[in-house]
């Protein structure tokens, strides 16, 4: 049934359609809550791409039926047969720390090579045939990991390249736009605004290499930063077991 179209005497009405990409974690539950406060109707889309493990792709589902997405859809790609990551080649460790502070400024070892281009990618092909013409996406510049496909100058390139290279930016009006409204705000004032919005965080996973059932390492840069978030909220991560 399409819950986005309601009658109203011989016309229908339809909300604006978006395209959110869900990985499980804090920062893209942020995103989809903000698509919805803004008024769209959202389609999320999460990826099995050969990471660690598959609890984020489980979190991402249960987000999206708790948060009432329209639809959602789990492509697998195989980014693992490259390697080249901490996330996707079981040679190389995750790095664990004891402190934000320790975390380096070079680009660590958990970057996956072109992800976020591939990902925007595949979210561009998904949008043109639900006929949206937003994609959300939860990259940040400024509490993360050092991630080169995060800031801001990458994401103007992809949306420009978009409105190039796709049917719906060269023969629609309306301009194929990428969403970042995460990307200027401190991983703090993230959840911040999530909890205005009713994010329940305690399902959602940031985790590099959770434990069994998914329990967060609490050491990986993910879990430190997201540690950090919600301590500067005067509160503990609700996704930490008691």
């Amino acid at each position: 049934m399409e819950k986005a179209g309601l009658e109203k005497g011989n016309q229908m009405s339809f909300r604006k359609r978006a395209v959110i990409l869900l990985s499980g974690g804090l920062d893209s539950a942020t995103c989809l809550a903000i698509a919805r406060h803004d008024g769209f109707e959202t389609h999320t889309l999460a990826f099995y791409y050969g990471q660690r493990h598959q609890y984020e792709v489980q979190r991402a589902q249960h987000i999206s039926v708790a948060m009432d997405a329209e639809s959602h859809r789990v492509v697998e790609i195989d980014l693992a047969q490259f390697g080249g990551s901490a996330l996707t080649d079981d040679a190389i460790e995750v790095p664990k720390s004891e402190t934000v502070a320790s975390i380096g400024e070079a680009i660590p070892v958990t970057y996956v090579p072109a992800r976020n281009t591939v990902f925007l990618s595949l979210a561009l092909a998904f949008a043109e045939t639900v006929d949206a013409k937003d994609i959300f996406i939860g990259v940040n510049a400024l509490d993360y990991s050092g991630y080169p496909d995060c800031r801001p100058k990458f994401i103007r390139a992809f949306e420009q390249m978009a409105n190039l290279a796709t049917k719906a930016g060269v023969e629609d009006l309306q301009a194929m736009k990428i969403h970042t409204p995460l990307i200027d705000l401190t991983k703090a004032e993230i959840i911040s605004r999530g909890m205005e919005l009713g994010v329940d965080y305690g399902m959602t996973l940031s985790c590099y290499d959770p434990g069994s059932g998914g329990v967060p390492c609490q050491h990986c840069d993910a879990c430190l930063l997201r540690a950090r978030g919600f301590a500067n909220n005067g509160m503990l991560d609700p996704a930490i077991p008691n």
